[in-house]
This record gives C-alpha cells, sequence and structure tokens, in this order.
C-alpha cells in the first residue's frame, strides 16, 4: 500500500477544507493511506512541511493542496512562483515524488471553488509516480 504525506493550506480555508476532502477521498479510493496530515498557514508556507513529510521512512510520496486568489497586487503570482519551485526542489532533494495541487494563480474565489478537484488530481499524480518511478540505484 502506498503511504501518502498530505500539505493542506489554511488560507482560504472554506476551499481548502474541500480540497482535502477531495485528497483523502482519493487516497481512499486508490486504496492509498495518508499517514499524516500537516496543516500550514498558506502556499507560501507548504515547502517546509512538505519536506518534512518526505523525509518519513513511511512516506512514499507528498500532495501539497491550497489555492491561492488573486488580489489588487502580483502577491498570488509571487507565492504561487515561489513555492512551486521550492516543492521541486523538494522533491529532487528528498528523492521523494512531491505533487503540486495548488489551484492559482489569477483566479478569482469562485473560479478556485471550481477547480477543488485538483486536490485529488495531486493525489493521483503523486500515486502515479510512485508506480513509476524506477527504483533509485
Amino acid at each position: 500500500m502506498t503511504t501518502l504525506g498530505l500539505v493542506v493550506a489554511e488560507f482560504n480555508r472554506p476551499i481548502t477544507e474541500q480540497m482535502e476532502e477531495a485528497a483523502l477521498e482519493a487516497a481512499s479510493a486508490a486504496g492509498a493511506e495518508v499517514h499524516e496530515t500537516v496543516r500550514v498557514p498558506g502556499v507560501y508556507d507548504a515547502p517546509l512541511a512538505a519536506d518534512r513529510l518526505a523525509r518519513l521512512e513511511p512516506v512514499d510520496a507528498v500532495a501539497v493542496i491550497g489555492t491561492v486568489i488573486t488580489g489588487d497586487t502580483d502577491h498570488d503570482q509571487v507565492i504561487t512562483d515561489a513555492a512551486a519551485q521550492r516543492l521541486a526542489d523538494v522533491s529532487l532533494e528528498r528523492d521523494t515524488p512531491v505533487t503540486l495541487g495548488v489551484t492559482g494563480p489569477g483566479m478569482s474565489a469562485a473560479e478556485a471553488r471550481e477547480r477543488v478537484e485538483n486536490a485529488a488530481k495531486a493525489v493521483d499524480g503523486a500515486l502515479d509516480l510512485v508506480d513509476q518511478l524506477p527504483e533509485p540505484q
């Protein structure tokens, strides 16, 4: 059985709560176990939590979920760019799949609510990577 770590951003909680439910349902439907869920204040804070989960022996992959809604500045773009880059770094440095189930930037709250299922896609992607990646030498 594949074991996942799950990182959930708390910012925009009414949406990320639905995303968390979708992620847990996807894991359960696939026969995977969520070993631990770490809640972080926002998407920007996710890389550290993903790194800590990726260090845990039972964790085969980490799925990160959250949503970044646009505002009056480019803040949403800066946050998502930084988080995506650091999450990719965690994946490579820990040799553990880390998938990005973060919606945004450039979305309204209504658009973010329409993309709740992206959390399930992050779980599916993590599980696919675990199955498809060759064992390290």
